[in-house]
């Protein structure tokens, strides 16, 4: 009778994963008095800890590999702290430590606090042997320092989670403390969120279009989504798009951006002299991942009826680098039916070579960040001229983004490229504004930028 009154107490209390405390052992720490936040004058602090793009090694390596992970992260977080100290594992890749005796000043516990997360960040960065094969993996930390004796546990958890969230923003790999600021900032990211998902389904969200132009004239256009917020007016990416990410809202936002630049390039296929023009797309990481990617991308093709041709997905160099195979699997596919494919932000990842070659690409786009630079630092020169040369090697186009002087243009023409984008041609226009650069149906070439 013991015996299974133990049992049942285990999996009441622990995590059948880890073996480490679970979720509900931790809230009824709030009944505990001995337990939590009276630990005579002495202070206590919480620490939220979320592994880095676990989803990620999930999708690539498996479930199996992930809960290998999970297990051996439970050991290690176990061995950075002291008997008297508490590990919960809460769910998925998230665990909570509360740390006893951290002295008795606010400043002291958070000294102490800031050591034991930098222990962890070390210790969870080490590389894993799982299954055979070395992972390795990084986390985000939350700390939040408990000093007052009537706090709830959740409270305490919410807290040290803002704190995580923010570490992640801060570039991952980190360590982050609440603030009563951020207590603020959460609340607004939970009705931004809010406001997001109700803008999808009000179709708040419209395209703008910044032209892409050669030899002085309009040769194709890059799609921007803004937000025609009901109170704030209309909002840049800027304003959402991180957020959107962070919430996997991307995929519909995604999808409906998909869905209006396709409708546009078919109302465009009908223009005889623009029926060549080519609209590129930004593709987010999320989506690219996510399994049905290509049919999402054929199915809105075909239900549009725009020209595959016609459309060209913009993908951050960065995302070459995230599972390969995967990246070069579907691009190859979405080439095959005839659309093409553009790296933006060139010349700010780590791209291989090797794995250059391998792509089935069409474009490269120097980085705004060199061109702004191009002039004043011989570094950004030397990086626009290697990109226009491996374009040229490779059989690329080569665009210059965030083109504002004639200066600028001048330079990069003298390196070999002549198709630009950027604010000396034209910022992101509405459709009406955006249609008036281009030729009509009795014209022979657009507006002209010489």
């Amino acid at each position: 009778m013991k015996q299974a009154e133990e049992e049942i107490r285990n999996l009441s209390f622990f995590d059948s994963l880890t073996g480490l405390a679970n979720r509900r052992q931790l809230m009824e720490l709030s009944r505990d008095s001995k337990a939590f936040g009276t630990f005579g004058v002495h202070k206590q602090a919480m620490l939220f800890v979320d592994l880095d793009d676990f989803k990620i090694l999930n999708d690539t390596h498996g479930h199996q590999t992930g809960d290998l992970l999970l297990r051996e992260v439970a050991k290690r977080l176990s061995t950075c702290v002291r008997k008297i100290d508490m590990v919960a594992r809460l769910g998925g890749d998230e665990f909570v430590l509360i740390l006893d005796d951290m002295g008795e000043t606010v400043e002291g516990a958070a000294g102490m606090a800031k050591a034991a997360a930098e222990k962890i960040l070390t210790e969870v960065g080490q590389p894993y042997l799982l299954n055979g094969r070395q992972c390795n993996s990084t986390c985000s930390i939350g700390v939040s320092i408990i000093e007052d004796n009537h706090q709830s546990i959740s409270d305490v958890v919410q807290q040290a989670e803002i704190a995580m969230f923010k570490a992640k923003e801060a570039g991952r790999n980190t360590v982050f403390f609440f603030s009563p600021e951020l207590q603020t900032a959460l609340k607004f990211r939970a009705t931004m969120e809010e406001a997001i998902r109700q803008g999808i389904k009000q179709d708040q969200f419209m395209l703008y279009y910044q032209p892409q132009v050669e030899h002085g004239q309009v040769i194709g256009a890059e799609a921007l989504v803004r937000w025609k917020h009901p109170t704030r007016g209309i909002l840049p990416p800027g304003e959402f798009i991180s957020l959107a990410e962070e919430t996997r809202l991307i995929l519909p936002l995604g999808d409906l951006v998909l869905e209006s630049a396709c409708r546009q390039i078919a109302a465009w296929g009908d223009r005889k002299q623009i029926s060549g023009m080519k609209l590129a797309v930004n593709v987010s990481a999320i989506q690219l991942r996510e399994q049905d990617f290509v049919q999402t991308v054929l199915s809105v093709l075909d239900r549009t009826g725009a020209n595959p041709e016609n459309l060209k997905l913009e993908i951050t160099e960065s995302m070459l680098l995230d599972n390969v195979e995967d990246v070069i699997s579907k691009m190859t596919s979405l080439k095959s039916h005839g659309l093409s494919f553009s790296v933006d932000d060139f010349g700010t990842g780590y791209s291989s070579l090797a794995y250059l070659k391998r792509l089935p690409l069409d474009q490269l786009k120097i980085d705004s960040a060199f061109v702004r630079d191009i002039l004043v630092d011989e570094g950004s020169s030397a990086i626009a001229k290697a990109i226009i040369s491996l374009g040229n090697a490779m059989g690329l186009s080569v665009i210059a983004e965030g083109v504002e002087t004639e200066e600028q243009q001048n330079q990069l023409a003298n390196l070999g490229c002549h198709c630009y984008q950027g604010y000396l041609f034209s910022r992101p226009l509405p459709l009406e504004e955006f249609e008036l650069l281009l030729p009509s149906d009795n014209e022979s070439a657009s507006a002209s930028f010489s």
